[in-house]
């Protein structure tokens, strides 16, 4: 006779618990993507101010942390689930510090006034989507799925035009780009709300751990790419 796996059994916990914890579990959240973030500036500001910036300029070295960096968001995606929690946060902040090296270039293109600003642009937009994600009573998963699509087109866009640089389609994809990180940054607060919240009826610790990390990479991300996207509209060049 095969009992059942103690982690898929309901727990029942009040309701009003479970509120507190999932806020709870939620605050972890955000604390771990605000760490990643600061993190990746703190990298790419000791970057853009020091002799290390030739280096990063360095294409091997470049391509070498994009590549590492597309594998931790894979292998981290992929073995989320039969990883440690303490092993998944590492994992998270090393891809945060790589993300903050190769950032740096970017970051040098541009005046430390018009980052600023549109760092808190980028805060305000996302802090308002994070919110609309966590209360609205619509299921945002058919959005999701749609916003999933659009990026795929947005990125092949985006290769195509490294080839053909069009600057009408680099604006259209920079103004497309934005609507749909704006959508997604919503979509995933949902997305991780809803997982955690079933993690914690089930009682399951590990997994609610696990989702919180995923989820602060996912949150992390979005609020990455509305940054650049935002600073690629109204950023200053040095």
């Amino acid at each position: 006779m095969n009992l059942p796996n103690p982690s898929t059994i309901p727990v029942y916990v009040s309701e009003g618990e479970l509120t507190d914890k999932l806020r709870l579990a939620m605050r972890r959240v955000f604390l771990w993507m605000t760490v990643g973030l600061l993190l990746t500036a703190g990298v790419a500001f000791v970057v853009v101010n020091t002799p290390i910036l030739p280096l990063v300029a360095n294409p091997v070295v470049f391509f070498g942390a994009v590549i590492v960096e597309f594998g931790l968001v894979i292998f981290l995606s992929a073995r989320i689930t039969r990883m440690a929690p303490a092993t998944a946060v590492g994992l998270f902040f090393i891809y945060a510090a790589l993300n903050g090296l190769t950032l740096s270039l970017i970051f040098a293109l541009y005046t430390a006034s018009s980052i600023v600003m549109t760092f808190v642009a980028t805060a305000s937009l996302f802090g308002a989507m994070t919110i609309v994600g966590y209360t609205t009573q619509r299921d945002l998963t058919k959005l999701g799925g749609f916003l999933l699509m659009a990026l795929i087109g947005l990125i092949i866009g985006s290769v195509i035009n490294m080839f053909f640089a069009s600057s009408a389609l680099y604006w259209i994809l920079t103004y497309a780009g934005i609507a749909i990180f704006i959508g997604l940054t919503a979509y995933n607060t949902q997305r991780v709300k809803t997982m955690t919240l079933a993690a914690l009826q089930q009682g399951d610790t590990q997994l609610e751990q696990r989702v919180g990390i995923v989820g602060a990479l996912s949150l992390y991300l979005d609020f990455v790419n509305l940054f650049l996207l935002l600073l690629r509209l109204a950023g200053r060049r040095r």
